[in-house]
């Protein structure tokens, strides 16, 4: 069935046809015929720029040509009149039976109510959250993961074919430095007196959690004499000094045992990881791992055939690819002079095989930090001559954490963060999963812990789960009372919804697929969460207007349809993004 937004997408359409036909119109003007809902109730129910899209092709002033649309719209049972505004909008308002109709069109789709057609056909490629498997998730990843899994949701139901995916970083320099944290606290068991630990090691409880178990399970195996490590972990240059504890602590242990030291660590900090995401609601379609590329040499493969077409370069013992030629600021180094790889060499690579896997959009969400990372992989995918277009960067911003006035630290290396673990069981994943969408994800996000966990009206997620809870109660005291009420055969009974509060919360209704095509093409799931409050403020205005349970059966039953429309948006809506709408609160 097709929405309201789109029916009136149809008279616009016949109506711009029909003045092709009669030559006001080029034949050849093409362009899409756009239709938003009112920002304003004042300037009627939904718009359309039409007449500003078509008018200098034309050659008409665009409120000519508005009015020369208005006039030839088909007849039609949905409008009762249009409006001009402003240089050429045109203001459209719709009878109030073609409201009170989106009641029984919500009650036969159910959960199809809104399902749109944006991405029929195209298979989207989402990755998000990717953190280093080198500590617990915190507080700033959980917002990636609430944007992308909401993401993912809106895409869904927008057509879509979507896979999610969280790239494993399990290579590489920050593994090194997880390994050596985890031996020294594993060292510290076997001595009496305190062994010196780095400061730019990885400092939190987890570390010496792995350490011990890893002495349970292996005794003192790994136990070595190392007197040089104390004046190598006190070095002057902090980064040099960790190179050189990597070096020292491969060449003690072997290959062998630093290898074993180095997974152990990764198969516990991993599974954590996977726990917590679980526990969160939010699920990946697949683990890529970061050290597949390296063992079946595809990392190599992407530098060789750069090299091959003379995109790289050496300089001061590294490999360079001249990245800046392919619209980056500047050059990058792609293996140092040690041999190994870059992040961004392994970068290359999986953003090849993601595009070689045949999807039509590959969607990235990362953390605000990596801004300086767009332009680089573009400009190796040029260089690879792939289509680089078909990357999409989504930036998340960083979270700052608040108990009342006091700010939170969010130091993974120092240890001191609070795990996304331990947000859900303060304030709950419903509270989190919401707080985390409730801005756009470009800016700036200060969750305030107080006001997630009050169950208040000024808490948001609360105030919305407590209209569905409120439609609940409603149809248990309807049952209680005897009433009877059967959803399919409400439609001769609608008209009775004429009160404004009543008119106010159809709009609303009517407007959900529009939101969830517009959230979705923009991949801004804060939109879905601000329509769910403002639903959520219409509905409880009805409630407090009048009660639902009245004697006369059109009223009762005509009521009762609307909470069972708007109960059902709203938890068809939570559910895209992650939260639960509860029966009773």
């Amino acid at each position: 069935m097709a929405t309201l937004k789109q029916r009136l997408q149809t008279l616009i359409g016949r109506a711009v046809d029909t003045l092709k036909g009669q030559a006001v119109i080029a034949a050849d003007s093409a362009c899409v015929v756009q239709v938003e809902p009112a920002r304003v109730a004042a300037h009627g129910d939904f718009a359309s720029n039409i007449a500003l899209l078509l008018g200098k092709g034309a050659g008409l002033p665009p409120r000519d040509l508005a009015q020369k649309i208005i006039a030839r719209l088909p007849p039609n049972d949905l409008l009762d009149k249009t409006e001009i505004a402003g240089p050429g909008f045109i203001n459209f308002f719709l009878k109030k039976g073609a409201f009170q109709a989106v009641v029984k069109e919500i009650l036969d789709q159910r959960q199809r109510y809104g399902d749109a057609d944006l991405g029929r056909g195209q298979r989207v490629l989402l990755e998000f959250v990717s953190a280093n498997p080198t500590g617990p998730l915190h507080v700033g990843h959980g917002r990636a993961a609430a944007h992308g899994a909401a993401c993912a949701g809106l895409l869904q139901k927008a057509g879509f074919a979507v896979e999610c995916e969280y790239y494993v970083n399990d290579a590489g320099r920050q593994m090194d430095i997880l390994a050596v944290s985890i031996w020294l606290r594993y060292l510290a068991h076997f001595r009496q007196e305190p062994l010196p630990f780095p400061d730019n090691g990885y400092q939190g409880d987890y570390i010496k959690d792995i350490a011990l178990a890893l002495k349970e399970a292996h005794a003192d195996r790994f136990q070595r004499a190392t007197p040089a490590l104390p004046a190598i972990v006190q070095d002057e240059d902090a980064e040099q000094g960790m190179d050189r504890l990597i070096r020292h602590a491969m060449d003690t242990l072997g290959a062998d045992d630093y290898c074993l030291i180095q997974k152990a660590g990764l198969a516990s900090i991993k599974a954590g990881i996977e726990a917590d995401l679980k526990a969160f609601g939010v699920k990946f379609d697949r683990w890529f791992s970061e050290r597949s590329l390296l063992a079946d040499k595809r990392v190599e493969a992407c530098i060789d055939e750069l090299e091959k077409n003379n995109r790289v370069y050496l300089k001061d013992g590294a490999r360079w690819f001249r990245s800046g030629e392919f619209g980056d600021a500047k050059d990058r180094v792609l293996v140092r002079e040690n041999g190994e790889p870059t992040y961004f060499a392994t970068d290359i690579a999986y953003h090849r095989d993601k595009i070689e896997r045949g999807h039509e959009r590959l969607i990235n969400i990362w953390g605000a930090d990596h801004h300086g990372y767009i332009a680089r992989v573009r400009a190796a995918l040029r260089a690879l001559g792939l289509r680089a277009e078909k990357l999409e960067i989504r930036l998340v911003q960083f979270v700052s954490l608040f108990r009342g006035r006091e700010r939170l630290p969010m130091s993974t290396r120092s240890g001191e963060f609070v795990t996304l673990k331990a947000l859900q069981e303060e304030i709950g994943r419903d509270a989190a999963r919401f707080f985390y969408v409730s801005r756009k994800g470009e800016q700036h996000l200060d969750f305030d812990l107080e006001l997630a966990r009050a169950r208040s009206n000024d808490n948001p997620v609360y105030y919305i789960q407590y209209a569905h809870a409120r439609i609940c109660s409603v149809f248990r005291q309807a049952a209680e009372k005897g009433y009877d009420y059967r959803a399919a055969e409400v439609g001769p009974h609608l008209a009775a919804l004429t009160a404004a509060h009543e008119i106010a919360l159809l709009r609303a209704l009517a407007n959900y697929p529009a939101v969830i095509e517009k959230a979705a093409g923009a991949r801004e799931p804060h939109q879905l969460a601000h329509y769910l409050l403002d639903l959520a403020n219409d509905f409880h205005r009805c409630y407090n207007a009048g009660r639902f349970l009245v004697e006369d059966e059109q009223s009762r039953t005509a009521r009762l349809a609307l909470a069972e429309a708007t109960g059902e948006v709203i938890q068809n809506g939570l559910a895209i993004l992650g939260v639960s709408a509860p029966e009773s609160m």
